[in-house]
């Protein structure tokens, strides 16, 4: 089996509305769909970030916290692919997002670098 593509990542966020705003507008990608699920008194939020990917954002009540030591198992971080590094750097950092700096991936000589969603999952910009 030889997978077509990624379709959606998902994420858990403990405030959905601040997550809504970040991903949605700080981060700019539009809301495919709303739906509450009152069974589960949850939010899914569906985001596309292309036309192949989308995001996929979930609140439920009291989740647990994501493990926040250096390389535990799991999910390390989501990438986002950029034109301009700087572009989107200046783009996060004017709406009050802390980026780390700039490093350069010794493997490709790309630039790339993090910064954190409001529940503190890293993520990176990774200049194409």
């Amino acid at each position: 089996m030889k997978p077509a593509g990624i379709h959606h990542i998902a994420i858990i966020c403990s405030d959905y509305e601040r997550s809504k705003h970040f991903y949605g507008k700080v981060l700019g990608f539009p809301i495919i769909q709303e739906t509450y699920r009152a069974e589960r008194q949850s939010y899914k939020l569906d985001l596309r970030v292309n036309d192949q990917a989308q995001i996929e954002l979930f609140s439920f009540p009291d989740p647990p916290a994501r493990p926040q030591y250096p390389e535990a198992c799991g999910l390390r971080h989501l990438a986002f692919a950029v034109e301009s590094l700087d572009e989107a750097i200046a783009d996060l950092t004017s709406q009050g997002v802390e980026v780390e700096p700039i490093r350069l991936d010794e493997l490709t000589g790309k630039r790339f670098t993090f910064f954190k969603d409001p529940d503190n999952l890293p993520l990176e910009l990774y200049e194409t």
